[in-house]
């Protein structure tokens, strides 16, 4: 096993800052649910020495346990800066301690970079109770659908 594998492995069985945030300030979501990857992430504000921070972030992933490690670490990493260093972080540095992302996973921690831009360019939190959770939006129709009966044999 690779050090990545094993440093996916460790951040999986002990996922960081999982789950909704019902008082977040700033939300953001990227993916397609056609193609299955998917992530949303929350985000809480403080002020800090006169700037606004990131108190805390959480996300839910609907996607590869990659993209769930990277985001993992990235809502660890996020904590403390301000949205200007937060915008600044590389999908390469939002990934922290797993290191190097293979080739066929740089995906993941695009994914995660970017549902952060999408929080920090002001995602909005979503008052409508219609779509309130990442599962609840895969599960909505994404245009016509169209049945065709099959005759019997």
């Amino acid at each position: 096993m690779s050090d990545f594998e094993e440093n996916v492995r460790k951040a999986l069985s002990s996922p960081q800052n999982q789950g909704e945030m019902p008082d977040a300030d700033s939300v953001g979501t990227v993916g397609s649910p056609d193609c299955g990857d998917m992530l949303r992430m929350w985000l809480k504000f403080t002020e800090k020495d006169g700037k606004k921070v990131i108190d805390r972030a959480t996300f839910q992933s609907f996607g590869c346990q990659t993209a769930i490690a990277v985001a993992s670490m990235a809502t660890e990493l996020l904590k403390g800066k301000t949205i200007e260093q937060a915008r600044a972080m590389s999908a390469e540095e939002l990934s922290g301690d797993l290191g190097a992302l293979p080739p066929m996973k740089i995906h993941c921690g695009q994914l995660v970079e970017g549902a952060l831009r999408s929080a920090l360019d002001g995602g909005a939190v979503e008052t409508k109770p219609a779509v309130s959770t990442l599962s609840d939006e895969m599960k909505q129709p994404a245009g016509k659908v169209k049945i065709n009966f099959l005759p019997p044999n």
